[in-house]
């Protein structure tokens, strides 16, 4: 995986623009109403989203391809940039107020999505925020590619995803306090100049306290 992100950074720099999601204002305003300090961001990319975040919250971020930490230092200059694995969280030794996980969790077979939340829940504190997106199933990507698992298909060539139900989400985040979920559409024009729509699904909660 790291190869494959690292040639996409090479190849296409800033990937999806330099606007952030939708997701990220939401979730920024969220953790403004619960008054968070420190933020953890898994998969960060090139600092996109990390970006709007780091004006106001102490980021850490997560992104495993070495290029596009590279590309992050130079775009987001306030977030902290770790180059390592996802589901080598525990390196920062660290724990968090908030962790915003944007459209990283579906890129997983099921093992590794419950690894994925499972880390980023041990991150947070006693009443820690989380905030993850995902494909919906009601992407027209959908249903595309050879099915490896339920709903998880390889839809880009060496490429995989799984696309969620609202059940099908909250069912992965059933040992937390859900507060809220919902879906979106996003547009995305691409470097190369290419639009592409996608339907997201988010959801947001507490770390269930022990």
């Amino acid at each position: 995986m790291k190869e494959y992100w690292n040639k996409r950074f090479m190849s296409e720099g800033l990937i999806w623009g330099e606007q952030p999601s939708e997701t990220a204002y939401h979730a920024k305003e969220l953790f403004l109403m619960h008054h968070i300090r420190t933020v953890l961001v898994p998969g960060a990319g090139y600092g996109r989203n990390t970006k709007i975040l780091s004006d106001i919250f102490e980021v850490d971020a997560i992104e495993l391809s070495s290029e596009a930490v590279i590309l992050a230092r130079q775009w987001d200059d306030r977030s902290c940039f770790i180059e390592k694995s996802i589901f080598d969280l525990s390196v920062t030794n660290k724990q968090y107020d908030a962790v915003y996980c944007y459209d990283l969790l579906h890129l997983f077979t099921n093992i590794d999505r419950e690894k994925l939340i499972l880390k980023c829940i041990e991150q947070l504190g006693q009443e820690g925020i989380y905030y993850f997106t995902c494909f919906s199933d009601e992407d027209s990507a959908f249903g595309k590619g050879m099915e490896v698992e339920k709903n998880t298909f390889e839809y880009k060539n060496g490429k995989l995803a799984h696309f969620f139900s609202e059940d099908d989400l909250k069912n992965h985040f059933k040992e937390t306090n859900i507060i809220e979920t919902g879906s979106l559409q996003e547009n995305f024009e691409y470097s190369n100049g290419a639009i592409r729509t996608y339907k997201l699904r988010y959801i947001y909660g507490i770390k269930r306290l022990a």
